[in-house]
């Protein structure tokens, strides 16, 4: 287990915090100890908060190129036929996952290919489960073609907690298969737009694991 790099500011931030919130709390209560151990207990409770969102566990990736593989931890919390209007502007697949703050926030690709499409959108901070929130919150949509000339479109979308979405490929780069694309810091949701004829192999409320878990195959 290691602490990912979009964290480093965050959690420097925070000890800076803490550090004069318990000396804040040294020169005002050092005569009050009840006082002073509340302040190590909230400092404790506030680091380990930190340093579990941004921690980055090793994962196991096996590639295949039928599979189509979760690019995050979290809940499937929508799998339906809808219409996509940024890039495909016709009926795809769509399957979110939602990241609650206790998730493993790093993105993953779901295939690997050629990267086609990288969109930024500066938007709104609606809560991430919220229908609205794929197309009217902040959000960078990302569309990688697969060797087999299908494309796969995937979008990390803010919540009402986070506010700054990180994404790392450009147009014509290389994907590969779980590699890291992209961070997105406190709650949040991805959203995967799957051609129709693809086979889901995940279910609504099941939890899922960023580069290990299939979500569906190409048929």
């Amino acid at each position: 287990m290691t602490i990912h790099r979009e964290g480093y500011p965050s959690i420097i931030i925070t000890i800076l915090f803490l550090a004069l919130l318990n000396f804040t709390t040294h020169f005002f209560f050092a005569q009050y100890p009840i006082v002073l151990w509340l302040g190590y207990v909230l400092s404790a409770f506030l680091l380990i908060i930190i340093l579990q969102f941004f921690r980055s566990p090793k994962r196991t990736v096996v590639i295949n190129a039928n599979n189509i593989i979760a690019p995050a931890d979290g809940k499937v919390v929508v799998i339906e036929q809808v219409m996509e209007n940024e890039y495909f502007k016709d009926k795809r697949l769509q399957i979110s996952i939602f990241m609650s703050p206790l998730n493993v926030h790093i993105n993953r690709f779901p295939i690997s290919g050629i990267v086609k499409y990288v969109k930024y959108h500066p938007g709104l901070y609606l809560v991430a489960w919220h229908p609205k929130s794929s197309t009217e919150n902040e959000r960078t949509t990302l569309v990688v073609k697969h060797a087999n000339g299908q494309e796969v479109l995937f979008r990390q979308i803010a919540g009402a907690m986070a506010r700054r979405i990180v994404y790392y490929p450009m147009e014509e780069e290389k994907a590969l298969q779980g590699n890291e694309f992209g961070f997105i810091k406190f709650g949040s949701r991805v959203d995967l737009f799957l051609p129709p004829a693809v086979k889901v192999k995940v279910n609504l409320q099941e939890k899922v694991r960023g580069a290990e878990t299939v979500i569906a195959t190409f048929e």
